[in-house]
C-alpha cells in the first residue's frame, strides 16, 4: 500500500475530486480525515470508507474559518497521533457567481479558493514539523496558468495564487522536510449536479488534444503520487492533468 501508516486531511472531501481522493487514499492504507462543509456528504463517505475496512473520520469544516482548521488538525493528532498529508482540495468554480463584476463574488471565491488553502497550510505545518516532514498537495487548475472569457475572474486569480503560494510554501518549509506541490486539472465532470450545455462541453473537448474530458480518478492518482514517499524529491512544482490543454 502506497500510503500505509500515513494520516491525511482532505478538504472538500464530501464530493467530486475530494471524495475520489479520499477513497483512493483509504484503499492505499491512509487514515483519512474528511473535512467538508456538508455534513450529510461527509458522514455518508465516512460510513462508506469504514464499511470497506478503512479508517476515516468526518469533521465538519468551513475552510474559510480558522477555528475549523484548528479543530480538524487537532482531530488528526488526537485520533491518529500525527499528520503526514494535507490535500487542499476544497474550492468554488468560476460559475458560482453570475455577475462577473461582482465585488461580493470576488471575495467569496477568493475566500474559499486561496484563503482556505492558506489557513489549511498554516495549521497543518506545525503538526508536520512535529513529525519532521509531510506533504501538502494543493488543487489548482489549468486556469492557474491562463485566462478565460467565461466565469468570474476571481477563479483564475485564485488558482494562480494557489500555484505561487505552493511554491512559497515549498521554499520556506523544505528545510523541515515538508513538500508542497500543486495539481492542475483540465476540464472535468461538473462539480455540481448541473451540467454544462452540450455546446459548451463540445467546446471543452475540442480544446483538449485527447478529445475528451478528464475523470476524477485520473486526478486522484496524481494527488496520490505527490502525497506518497514515491515523490520524496518532488516539491515546489506543478502536476498538470489536462489531456494536453496547456500544450496547445
Amino acid at each position: 500500500m502506497r500510503l500505509e501508516g500515513k494520516v491525511a486531511i482532505i478538504s472538500g472531501a464530501g464530493n467530486g475530486m475530494g471524495a475520489e481522493e479520499a477513497r483512493l487514499f483509504s484503499r492505499e492504507g491512509a487514515k483519512v480525515i474528511l473535512a467538508d462543509v456538508s455534513e450529510e456528504a461527509g458522514r455518508t463517505l465516512e460510513a462508506e470508507l469504514t464499511a470497506a475496512g478503512g479508517d476515516a473520520v468526518f469533521v465538519r469544516t468551513d475552510v474559510t474559518q480558522e477555528a475549523d482548521w484548528e479543530q480538524v488538525v487537532r482531530t488528526a493528532e488526537s485520533r491518529f497521533g500525527k499528520l503526514d498529508i494535507l490535500v487542499n482540495n476544497a474550492g468554488l468554480s468560476s460559475t458560482v457567481v453570475d455577475d462577473h463584476t461582482s465585488t461580493e463574488g470576488w471575495h467569496r471565491i477568493m475566500d474559499v479558493n486561496i484563503n482556505g488553502v492558506f489557513l489549511g497550510t498554516k495549521h497543518a505545518i506545525p503538526a508536520m514539523q512535529r513529525v519532521r516532514g509531510g506533504s501538502i498537495v494543493n488543487i489548482s487548475s489549468i486556469m492557474g496558468f491562463v485566462g478565460a472569457e467565461g466565469g468570474h475572474p476571481a477563479y483564475q486569480a485564485s488558482k494562480g495564487a494557489v500555484r505561487i503560494f505552493t511554491k512559497a510554501t515549498a521554499v520556506r518549509y523544505g528545510p523541515d522536510g515538508i513538500r508542497a506541490n500543486s495539481v492542475h486539472p483540465g476540464f472535468m465532470p461538473p462539480m455540481t449536479t448541473s451540467h454544462p450545455d452540450p455546446e459548451s462541453r463540445e467546446q471543452q473537448v475540442g480544446l483538449t488534444p485527447l478529445r475528451r474530458t478528464g475523470e476524477t480518478i485520473e486526478v486522484a492518482y496524481g494527488v496520490l503520487f505527490l502525497a506518497s514517499d514515491e515523490a520524496s524529491f518532488v516539491t515546489g512544482t506543478e502536476l498538470v492533468i489536462d489531456g494536453g490543454f496547456l500544450a496547445r
